[in-house]
Order: structure tokens, then sequence, then C-alpha cells
């Protein structure tokens, strides 16, 4: 499966790579030499939890590599409309929100990242400044207008 990634999205995933497999790979492999040294493995709970957390970081590699694999490397274009990569100021009432438009692998809303897949993401693609959206909310309807596209 294609997914698209921002410049900025695909650098940071690219560090986190290599920060497991350069650097966390040796810290959880000496933490694990170092609970081997305890002994009876069976009943030897920082073993357990040294295996635990080797078993995830190298699952989150493995996720990693694959997404690397399979992205697509998109940055924002000027044709005036909500893209992947570009920057949406709305009017929500009183309130103005920013986010920027990203792919699924590195949206977090807390940092203003939206995905195009998500519902208001999915609401702003192609529209211009003006536009307005409307989103159903569970007992409410929510209205966004796009201010800026940036």
């Amino acid at each position: 499966m294609e997914n698209y990634l921002t410049p900025e999205g695909m650098e940071k995933l690219k560090k986190e790579l290599d920060y497991l497999e350069n650097t966390k790979r040796k810290e959880l492999a000496d933490k694990l030499n170092y609970a081997i040294s305890f002994g009876d493995l069976r009943e030897n709970a920082a073993y357990h939890q040294a295996k635990e957390q080797q078993a995830f970081m190298e699952g989150r590699i493995l996720e990693l590599k694959s997404i690397i694999a399979s992205a697509r490397v998109v940055d924002k274009c000027a044709n005036g409309k909500v893209q992947m990569g570009v920057t949406v100021v709305l009017a929500c009432g009183d309130s103005k929100e920013e986010y920027q438009i990203v792919g699924p692998d590195e949206a977090d809303v807390f940092c203003g990242k939206i995905s195009y897949k998500s519902p208001l993401g999915e609401a702003l693609f192609d529209k211009t400044v003006g536009c307005k959206v409307i989103l159903a909310a569970p007992g409410s309807r929510i209205e966004y207008e796009i201010l800026e596209i940036k």
C-alpha cells in the first residue's frame, strides 16, 4: 500500500529508524546481557522485560522500514487548494485553528497535523479559501471556513 509523507515526515521516520537500529538496539542488548547475568531465566523479571522491549523495538523497526519503503514524498503544491503538505487556517465559530495536512503515518493533532484521511482532512481536501465545510459530530455539527492556505 502506497502512503504519503511530507519531506519532514520522511526525515522524522528515518531519524527514528536510525536511532532504533544504531542506539536503542545496542542499549537493549546490553540490558538483556545484564539481565541474563542474574541467572535462572524462568523467573527473571528483568530478562523477560528486556525481551519484551526488544521484541517491541524490532517490530517498530520493521514497521518503519515498511512505511519508508512504500512512502511517496509529497511536497506542498501551490495550486490554491488544500492538498498534502499545506497548512490551512480555519475559522470555527469565534476561534481560529491551524493544521498541516499530512499522511496518516505522521498525523498528530496535538502538533497541528491532521491526516488527509481524517474526517476533517477529507472534508477540506481540494477546497479553496472561502469554502465552508460542515462536520457531523456526536450531537452537533461543526462548521469550518477556510481563511488561508499556506
